[in-house]
């Protein structure tokens, strides 16, 4: 592999200048272009989710499949870097940095705001703003953050933690299809694939850290009366990108997985806060009787296509999503596989996709929950002003309940770490595909990821504000949706073998092990002889 290195880079050339290429080429035609781009954005969104949103459907169910399989199977008891490996993390630090990079800025954009929309929605509902319109609302909601979105994530990073630790290949993209290339992977083919892995990383990054940045300048402009534009919004990316490039710098123990845990300390605060501000005891059934909704009705609704309806709300919703989680899964599942050594594949799963949809669900019946309760029982309408703008959601909704200066400053606090998390550990995954695989990229390699994330975001605002991060979203997540599918069978290919070869081994040492008893049986035979 062909790296040109230096103190502030360590790149590899096939991978890192296309990649960094495509990027700025988008970011000048967008910026060129102007405000035409938006109706552009808008039209490729079009063409893609009205004529392959089947296969985004199908995808995220055979990768939900598959992760169910190897979790349950015989392979559940391989364990990632070996059967003497030892987890790096404890498992709070573990599950804060899962979360922190899966999900953090997702819940707090979408977290009041989706089930407040669908909950409005005339096309999903025959009664909009009724009880069965809340009951549809939460339901949805989680079936966009729920086990098909953390399957994504987690099939990936298995597969990038397997290949890596259990087979000592580089931690990029290309190594979870050895078993079908073999040495190829060090070709063009293999370079192909980080390219795209790395674009869809970059773009799926951006999307989020647009969402965050949104929300920021609301809650601002909500609390301070700053001017809720895209001007500010764009500031407000550098100052937050500038701030994540400190962290970035610092590297994953002392910059990542410190900010991750505060993250999730903050975040868990933060929650309980809303749960008793709000009316608990519904909060509490609300989410008992969403979960058995959602698990009773998860099949259907995952492989839902309104190919009878005739209507086209899933393209900007459930399409949407499974096109963002996968182009977002690139990143997720390299830090997810980066953290996760010393797990088995069974402890993975459990901790990937179960606990953290558990959690997500929790969060959604709580803020969702609390949104939902207000409109219900005539006490305010929040619905109207979510449809006006989405990212004002979570400040509308904590105007109506005590503290809500107070809770509103937080909210604000872990957007902003939120997306801190998000840029610095997404710089850190493209980093290493960029260096070829290495763990650890120079200094200035981080720096120049960190900041290239924050133009994207920034250019993306300005070529079309939410349409253009959903499009991005879109095109960079439809061609990785194909490797991700192939990418199934060499994972599954590569743990038979692995498999195999524990089999022999225990072969191995019952054999050795039988030997050495009739060896002992032997020696004690010979000495009864000598001495009778």
């Amino acid at each position: 592999m062909a790296n040109k290195s230096n103190k502030y880079f360590d790149i590899h050339a096939p991978v890192f200048y296309p990649a960094a290429g495509i990027i700025l080429l988008f970011i000048v035609l967008t910026l060129v272009i102007g405000k035409p781009m938006e109706s552009v954005f808008s039209s490729i969104q079009s063409g893609i989710t009205a004529n392959m949103g089947w296969l985004f459907v199908f995808a995220v169910n055979v990768f939900l499949a598959f992760c169910l399989y190897f979790a349950f199977s015989k392979y559940g008891a391989i364990r990632i870097g070996g059967k003497h490996a030892k987890p790096e993390f404890s498992t709070f630090a573990w599950f804060s940095m899962l979360f922190s990079a899966g999900l953090g800025i997702g819940l707090l954009f979408y977290g009041v705001g989706e089930p407040m929309m669908h909950f409005s929605n005339e096309v999903i509902n025959e009664v909009p703003r009724s009880p069965q319109a809340a009951r549809t609302a939460m339901k949805y909601t989680f079936l966009h953050y729920g086990l098909h979105a953390w399957g994504i994530y987690a099939l990936l990073g298995l597969a990038l933690a397997f290949f890596t630790f259990n087979r000592g290949l580089p931690l990029t993209l290309r190594s979870v299809f050895y078993p079908i290339l073999g040495d190829r992977i060090y070709s063009w083919i293999g370079d192909v694939v980080d390219v795209v892995a790395v674009v869809a990383t970059l773009f799926g990054l951006a999307t989020t850290l647009g969402f965050g940045v949104q929300q920021v300048s609301a809650g601002l402009n909500y609390l301070v009366g700053t001017s809720d534009t895209t001007q500010m919004q764009v500031i407000l990316i550098a100052l937050i990108t500038g701030a994540a490039t400190v962290s970035v710098v610092l590297g994953l123990d002392k910059g990542v997985r410190v900010l991750s845990e505060w993250n999730m300390k903050l975040a868990l605060v933060f929650l309980v806060l809303m749960l008793i501000l709000g009316p608990t005891v519904y909060l509490l059934d609300a989410f008992i009787q969403n979960v058995g909704v959602y698990f009773q009705e998860v099949i259907e609704l995952g492989m839902l296509t309104e190919v009878y309806d005739n209507t086209e709300w899933q393209h900007d919703w459930t399409i949407f999503y499974w096109s963002w989680w996968i182009a977002w899964s690139p990143f997720v599942a390299m830090f997810i596989a980066r953290v996760s050594k010393g797990r088995t594949i069974r402890e993975f799963f459990m901790g990937v996709m179960l606990v953290p949809s558990l959690l997500t669900f929790f969060w959604m019946s709580v803020f969702g929950g609390s949104g939902l309760y207000l409109e219900l029982n005539e006490i305010a309408v929040i619905s109207d002003a979510v449809n006006e703008n989405i990212a004002t959601a979570l400040f509308v909704m904590l105007e109506e309940y005590p503290f809500s200066v107070f809770t509103s400053i937080v909210g604000i606090v872990l957007v902003t770490s939120f997306f801190v998390t998000s840029s610095d550990s997404g710089s850190l995954v493209i980093d290493s595909i960029t260096a070829g695989g290495k763990l650890e990229a120079p200094v200035g390699q981080r720096i120049f990821w960190a900041t290239t994330e924050g133009a994207v975001a920034a250019t993306l605002l300005l070529g079309g504000g939410l349409k253009a991060l959903q499009t991005a979203s879109i095109i960079s997540g439809l061609p990785f949706t194909i490797i991700l599918l192939v990418m199934c069978f060499s994972l599954l290919k590569g743990l038979q073998e692995e498999m195999e070869e524990i089999q022999q081994e225990r072969v191995l040492k019952e054999r050795e092990s039988y030997q050495q008893v009739i060896s002992r049986l032997l020696e004690k035979r010979k000495e009864k002889t000598k001495n009778p």
